[in-house]
C-alpha cells in the first residue's frame, strides 16, 4: 500500500499528518502535504486511509 498527495488539490489544512504523522508531512515553507515514498508500514496502514477519508478536498490517494 502507497500513499500520493495531488499537489495541485492540497489545501496545506493540516490535517493528514494530524491523523497519520509517520506517512504525511507538511512543510513549515506554507507548501502541501507530503506523503512518505514507498510502502507504508503495516501498522500505519489503518491511520493513513483514515488520513485519505478525512481529507476535505480528497486530495489523498491511498493504492
Amino acid at each position: 500500500m502507497t500513499a500520493q498527495v495531488l499537489q495541485e488539490a492540497c489545501i496545506q489544512c493540516g490535517l493528514c499528518p494530524s491523523i497519520c504523522p509517520a506517512v504525511f508531512t507538511l512543510p513549515g515553507n506554507g507548501g502541501s502535504a507530503r506523503a512518505v515514498e514507498g510502502e507504508i508500514p503495516l501498522e500505519q496502514q489503518i491511520a493513513a486511509q483514515e488520513a485519505a477519508q478525512s481529507c476535505p478536498v480528497s486530495a489523498i490517494v491511498i493504492r
